[in-house]
């Protein structure tokens, strides 16, 4: 027998738009477990703003929890969901409204996958740089509910600079829209920003107005091995100051990465020989490729003159580019190769990344239940990713790999999230990144904005 709850919503929104019982097996919460059938009472898949705000306002008067699914590629649990929730599943509101080539905007529903945009955009000789290895599977309500970084944010930034206008609905169905294509409003607070990286605990991002970039005329990439982390350092400096603005991208890997990235397994070809302690996978975006082409070659000249690296090479084809960034963001790879895999994204200073990481590894290597490890990430804003795989699955075990990574963050004045959010998985971990008058100030936004504690309930902070 249905909910009564459930069955207001199916009148208002349509049976065609609810899944429930055994209609459920085929869902799940993340795109690396559908062999879990999905646990809740309902989903429902809406295909207007309106349908979200009827749901809610229902969801709002009898009390019911609510989780928001966009493409699940969460990664700190912020998609789970417990039989006495009900889903929101946004994946029917896909439709690109409006692409605006004067004001270089484009407004979409909350369910369009990210690669999509990057196809429709590029159809106009535009630029969205945000960009990450699930692409092909997130949608954009997610990545902005979580500000998700990616690979250009030395040069583009966080999700939150990229969006000029956004649509929300608040727990009680009220529709927040400010649809704005303009770059400057400075009329008052920037309610959009409430909404970006709270992992849907204010309210449910519907629409966005995302901002683009002219498309550049050339793309360049070029891989180099560095033994002292002082000298990766060193080298972005020096690449970033002579290269004019055109560094899009500084990724840094360690030698184990690229190991497996470029074993018999995966058929990658290695552009370096193994043997470097660091290696660094660079881009340049610019408007003219044999110039730009020809002043990373000789830039990277003068830095092997002045032993900022011990080597390099470029990409010489669009064949080469791909493989380069295929060993970057490939990470399935990675997961793979683990048992019981925690996936962490810390930031912290830069002068710092190259001892904390070896502080991790040591531990690491002395906690035996720990099979392998991978480090990776976007060095030229600080953010590192650990993969590690484990020998069992136990809390006591996960808590002590977490107390490693996430331990001396609080002395650096680090982050235990770079650009995943908080979710389920890190919420122990919060006050070692936010003071208790931060979370206090964020337990208040999410009583005044959802009373009941409906949505994302148990996300990022008990309310």
């Amino acid at each position: 027998m249905k909910d009564r709850f459930i069955e207001e919503i199916t009148k208002k929104i349509g049976a065609e738009k609810v899944l429930v019982g055994s209609e459920l097996k085929d869902r799940f919460c993340h795109i690396w477990e559908t062999e879990k059938p999905l646990m809740a009472k309902a989903v429902f898949f809406p295909t207007t703003t309106r349908d979200v705000s009827d749901i809610l306002s229902i969801c709002h008067k009898y009390h019911q929890p609510t989780v928001v699914h966009g493409g699940l590629t969460n990664l700190v649990g912020s998609t789970e969901v417990s039989k006495d929730e009900v889903v929101i599943a946004m994946e029917r509101m896909n439709q690109i409204e409006e692409l605006d080539p004067s004001s270089r905007t484009i407004s979409v529903q909350a369910g369009v996958i990210l690669e999509n945009i990057h196809l429709a955009v590029e159809k106009e000789n535009l630029l969205f740089p945000m960009t990450f290895g699930a692409k092909g599977s997130a949608q954009i309500g997610g990545v902005i509910s979580t500000n998700a970084g990616g690979l250009r944010v030395f040069k583009y930034g966080m999700t939150r600079n990229l969006i000029l206008g956004l649509e929300a609905v608040l727990a009680d169905g009220t529709i927040v829209s400010s649809m704005k294509k303009i770059i400057k409003d400075n009329s008052g607070y920037d309610l959009k920003q409430l909404f970006i990286g709270s992992e849907g605990t204010l309210g449910v991002v519907t629409k966005a107005v995302l901002r683009l970039q002219e498309k550049p005329r050339s793309r360049n990439s070029a891989f180099v091995g560095i033994n002292d982390y002082r000298n990766v350092v060193a080298f972005l400096k020096f690449m970033d100051m002579e290269l004019g603005g055109i560094l899009s991208g500084y990724e840094l890997l360690w030698e184990v990465n690229f190991k497996e990235m470029t074993s018999s397994s995966t058929n990658i070809p290695k552009p370096l020989p193994y043997g470097y302690t660091y290696y660094v996978l660079l881009e340049t975006l610019g408007s003219d490729h044999s110039k730009d082409e020809q002043l990373l070659e000789e830039l990277l000249g003068e830095a092997l003159s002045q032993e900022l690296i011990d080597d390099a090479t470029l990409a010489q084809s669009s064949q080469h580019l791909d493989f380069f960034w295929r060993i970057r963001e490939d990470v399935d790879v990675l997961v793979e190769k683990c048992n019981h895999v925690q996936n962490f994204d810390v930031s912290l200073p830069i002068k710092d990344i190259g001892n904390y990481v070896d502080q991790v590894f040591d531990a690491f290597e002395n906690l035996p239940e720990v099979e392998i490890y991978f480090a990776h990430g976007h060095v030229a804003d600080g953010n590192i990713h650990f993969l590690v795989g484990k020998s069992n699955g136990t809390t006591e075990l996960t808590k002590k790999v977490n107390d490693i990574v996430y331990g001396p963050l609080k002395q650096l004045k680090g982050s235990v999230s770079a650009e995943h959010g908080i979710g389920v998985h890190k919420k122990e971990y919060l006050q070692l990144s936010r003071s208790t008058e931060e979370i206090e100030l964020m337990r208040l936004l999410k009583v005044s904005l959802d009373p009941r504690g409906i949505l994302n309930c148990g996300k990022i902070i008990d309310a």
